[in-house]
């Protein structure tokens, strides 16, 4: 599996890039996988569910399943949270994985950029970014694309690893 992340201050346009580019290498006929990072806690669950119920009762994994989809929950219960490289190792193969988020990883990533957010790029302090979109022309010796440009930017990670 190819992986490539997308990674932004908060506001920059992570989560907009990163379902346009999901549907353009689809439409390319790759097949693709995401993995996202939240920095908050979160659920899947809703109180009062059999799942929900169970997860409460203290069962470790908890797995969904229907005719349409299957979720597999997993409760850490004060383990360490996961590496991104155990995380990889637990997805169907597919031809991409695209990871939002995970910006201290050593992976190769495309930096989601906009001039309102007030933030310096990270491109400048981490040479993992190997590009930036953005809403503005900010000042990078990295390659520069148009946030909204998406089919550049799918261009771009495609030639990267070689899909």
């Amino acid at each position: 599996m190819k992986v490539y992340g997308i990674v932004g201050w908060k506001n920059s346009g992570k989560t907009g890039l990163m379902e346009r580019l999901v549907a353009e290498f689809v439409a390319r006929g790759v097949s693709v996988s995401t993995v996202k990072h939240a920095h908050h806690v979160f659920d899947v669950d809703h109180p009062g569910k059999d799942s929900h119920r169970h997860r409460e009762a203290g069962a470790r994994e908890v797995l969904l399943s229907s005719r349409k989809r299957w979720a597999l929950m997993h409760e850490l219960r004060g383990s360490e949270e996961m590496a991104l490289e155990e995380l990889l190792a637990k997805l169907s193969p597919v031809d991409l994985v695209l990871i939002e988020g995970y910006k201290r990883d050593g992976h190769a990533k495309l930096e989601a950029h906009r001039a309102e957010t007030g933030q310096p790029l990270i491109a400048l302090e981490d040479e993992t970014v190997r590009a930036v979109a953005s809403d503005a022309q900010p000042d990078t010796d990295r390659p520069l694309f148009d946030l909204n440009d998406t089919a550049a930017i799918a261009d771009f990670i495609a030639g990267e690893l070689g899909l």
